[in-house]
């Protein structure tokens, strides 16, 4: 019951290592199609890959040094204009040698590029792990000092409200006792008790 899922995980997690040799692969199988439908040596398609390579580049460029420059448009402008120049080199080329290196180069630079990026999205995941792992030990830190203060100040109303009960048993029961006198406890000189406690019971 479990092994689709695992099979979909697997996969997801081999699809991006695998995007930048499908992505190459692509376009050098694509641009040997173009080469067997009338690119070969045709200046007219090689100049237009090229302007169109140039122009990406170029794109990529004013992307990446502009105010405020997306790495992301200047990266995706760069991967076209390498793809555009991979193309029109395996259309126009009439071996498979070149096309091949470029493609090898291209694979590589691809790999390059796309670890670069995976790092530093890793750093960034952890970054925000360690972050969030600090924020909760500090919240839970504080969480438990006023828990600590809160089972102080209950111990503490607890043992109050424990002597003052054992206090007025005391008194009840002193007062209970036969012969027990108030006044004479006054004229020896005794602390005065409380009009509370002097009545008689």
């Amino acid at each position: 019951m479990n092994e689709p899922i695992l099979a979909r995980h697997c996969l997801a997690l081999a699809l991006p290592k695998a995007a930048p040799a499908v992505a190459t692969s692509t376009v050098l199988v694509l641009g040997r199609i173009w080469n067997a439908n009338g690119a070969e040596h045709s200046v007219g398609d090689a100049t237009l890959m090229a302007l169109l390579a140039v122009g990406a580049a170029t794109a990529g460029a004013f992307a990446a040094v502009g105010r405020g420059g997306n790495d992301v448009i200047a990266g995706t402008a760069f991967a076209l204009s390498g793809g555009l120049a991979l193309a029109g080199v395996a259309g126009y080329a009439d071996g498979l040698s070149l096309p091949l290196l470029l493609w090898a180069l291209a694979t590589v630079t691809a790999y390059a590029l796309s670890a670069r990026h995976r790092r530093t999205d890793r750093r960034t995941a952890v970054a925000w792990e360690h972050g969030t792992i600090e924020r909760r030990e500090t919240h839970a830190h504080v969480e438990r000092v006023e828990a600590l203060r809160a089972g102080a100040r209950i111990e503490t109303a607890r043992v109050g409200a424990a002597y003052a009960e054992q206090l007025a048993a005391a008194l009840l029961t002193r007062a209970a006792l036969p012969g027990f006198d108030p006044a004479a406890l006054h004229a020896a000189g005794l602390p005065e008790l409380p009009a509370g406690c002097t009545d008689d019971r």
